[in-house]
């Protein structure tokens, strides 16, 4: 899961941030409505944390400026106003959920977990192919049954492989789903984790197959018996 977050504080960004990332989900964190916006529109993201007071326009400006345009992303706000009618006007403008500062990071999380669970985009709660089970609320990866320990990125890769499975997923994609706006990851560096997640499948005996379709991307498949 990608995270937008746009909030003025450096601190808070930054306390955020290191949360979502603990938590295994990608994050890419800006202070403006402008520099949310061109994000916005340049990456696809499942889920917008709020502020705001934000410096260049009024947060709930921009919510319904995105909601006018037909973005359907859920949105959770985080502001420090906290007053009745101001949480009833950020729900009316089209958050989704209001968490007023300050507030526990177990309960950010929580909260995030909620709404991806009644979003659109979150079809299905896991992902299954070849005795693989991907529980994305949780972030486990097991294998018939039993945990697989896997890297942070090697679990956003195995998620995309699994939501294509049979199908090839280009190289660029894969880029994608690992990065954080500003630190695009290299081919070199896709092909290394793509090599450690083949490796740690093969080591288990998995029946999953990661298979490389040269100068295209790589195909996760079912293994013949």
């Amino acid at each position: 899961m990608r995270i937008l977050l746009v909030e003025d504080s450096p601190r808070l960004r930054e306390l955020v941030s290191e949360t979502i990332r603990e938590a295994d989900w990608r994050i890419d964190a800006f202070c403006t409505a402008e520099e949310g916006r061109l994000a916005l529109e340049s990456a696809g993201y499942d889920l917008l944390l709020l502020d705001l007071g934000l410096p260049d326009a009024d947060g709930l400006a921009f919510l319904k400026s995105i909601r006018s345009d037909k973005h359907q992303i859920p949105v959770l706000i985080l502001t420090a106003r906290d007053a009745i009618d101001e949480r009833i006007a950020g729900l009316d403008a089209g958050a989704d959920d209001y968490l007023t500062k300050p507030f526990n990071n177990g309960e950010l999380l929580a909260r995030i977990r909620a709404l991806m669970r009644r979003s659109p985009s979150a079809l299905m709660p896991t992902l299954e192919f070849a005795k693989l089970e991907f529980d994305l609320t949780s972030r486990q990866v097991r294998y018939d049954g039993a945990d697989l320990a896997l890297m942070p990125s090697e679990k956003s890769l195995l998620e995309l492989l699994m939501r294509d499975a049979g199908k090839v997923v280009s190289k660029r994609r894969l880029e994608h789903a690992v990065s954080e706006f500003g630190e695009e990851r290299s081919s070199n560096a896709i092909e290394l984790a793509i090599s450690r997640l083949r490796k740690k499948l093969e080591g288990r005996s998995t029946n999953a197959k990661i298979e490389t379709v040269r100068g295209v991307g790589y195909m996760l498949r079912e293994a013949s018996p």
